[in-house]
C-alpha cells in the first residue's frame, strides 16, 4: 500500500496562491495514478486534478481549468497542485489520491487525510 501526506494549505484571500504538495510512501510512486479532490462545507466530494504515472497527461475539471497545475516529482515521491487566482468559492478540504489502474471506471485505492484551503472575500 502507499501512505499519502498533504501539506500546504492555509487561509488566504481571493486572488491569492498557493501550492499543495502529497508526500507519498510505503510503495514505488510511479506505479500510480495521481489525483487531486476537494470537498467544500456541505458539499459531496469532487474531483480537482488528475496526472499520469509519468506526469506527462493531466486533466482538470471546468472551474479549476486555467487556474490550477498538477504536477508530480517522481524523484522525490510527490505530487503538487498549483492553484492560482484563488476563489471562495475554492474553499474546501484537499485531498490527494493514488490508483493503481488508468480506467477513470474504478474509483481511487488509496486516499489522504486531507488540507483545509479557506480563500476569504
Amino acid at each position: 500500500q502507499v501512505q499519502l501526506l498533504e501539506s500546504g494549505g492555509g487561509l488566504v484571500q481571493a486572488g491569492d496562491s498557493l501550492r499543495l504538495s502529497c508526500a507519498a510512501s510505503g510503495r514505488a510512486f510511479t506505479i500510480f495514478v495521481m489525483g487531486w479532490f476537494r470537498q467544500a462545507p456541505g458539499k459531496e466530494r469532487e474531483f480537482v486534478a488528475r496526472i499520469s504515472r509519468s506526469g506527462s497527461r493531466t486533466f482538470y475539471a471546468d472551474p479549476v481549468k486555467g487556474r490550477f497545475t498538477i504536477s508530480r516529482d517522481n524523484a522525490k515521491n510527490t505530487v503538487y497542485l498549483q492553484m492560482n487566482s484563488l476563489k471562495p468559492e475554492d474553499t474546501a478540504v484537499y485531498s490527494c489520491a493514488a490508483r493503481y489502474s488508468d480506467s477513470d471506471v474504478g474509483g481511487y485505492d488509496y486516499w489522504g487525510q486531507g488540507t483545509q484551503v479557506t480563500v476569504s472575500s
